[in-house]
């Protein structure tokens, strides 16, 4: 397992992020959405704007892992956690880059948003993952998250079917 650093993201990340969550999301996703819905999807919900302003928000946080390469330093991951209404904050994205999958980047930083979220009083965390997304319920089924609920979304307009998942900080 490599070691990889967390930190708080920072404007000058988000291309970095976008770059993770296109080769995250065509690793897993491809095979179910096809590879020009994921195209859409990532230039839509990864416009590097929204996430300059996600990265602002003063009601969450924002981390990237990075991992120490030749060349130097290189985000192989983030995770954006963010405070909501009532006592259940919500996790709008995790992802890491496929090449660093079972390295524990993603853990880490889910670790260090559940903290983060905790110390400002939430109490559970909430998160919405594709039913059909095997590496993701994988991963948040080991980090003690269970399906509380499901619904359906439409990804270029096609009906999926995805879970709601929560953990008790």
């Amino acid at each position: 397992m490599d070691d990889h650093t967390i930190r708080p993201a920072e404007t000058g990340d988000v291309a970095d992020v976008r770059r993770v969550a296109r080769e995250s999301w065509h690793a897993a996703y491809d095979d179910l959405l096809g590879p020009e819905p994921v195209e859409s999807v990532v230039d839509e919900w990864y416009d590097l704007n929204q996430l300059r302003r996600s990265v602002e928000r003063d009601d969450g946080v924002f981390l990237v892992a990075e991992s120490e390469e030749e060349n130097g330093s290189t985000v192989v991951g983030f995770a954006q956690g963010v405070l909501a209404e009532d006592e259940a904050a919500e996790l709008p994205r995790i992802y890491v880059h496929p090449d660093y999958w079972g390295e524990g980047a993603g853990s880490a930083m889910l670790e260090r948003v559940e903290s983060w979220l905790t110390d400002r009083g939430a109490e559970r965390l909430r998160l919405i993952v594709l039913a059909d997304n095997e590496v993701g319920n994988a991963f948040y089924e080991s980090n003690g998250y269970r399906t509380v609920g499901s619904r359906e979304s439409e990804f270029a307009g096609e009906t999926y079917a995805e879970y709601v998942r929560e953990k008790e900080l």
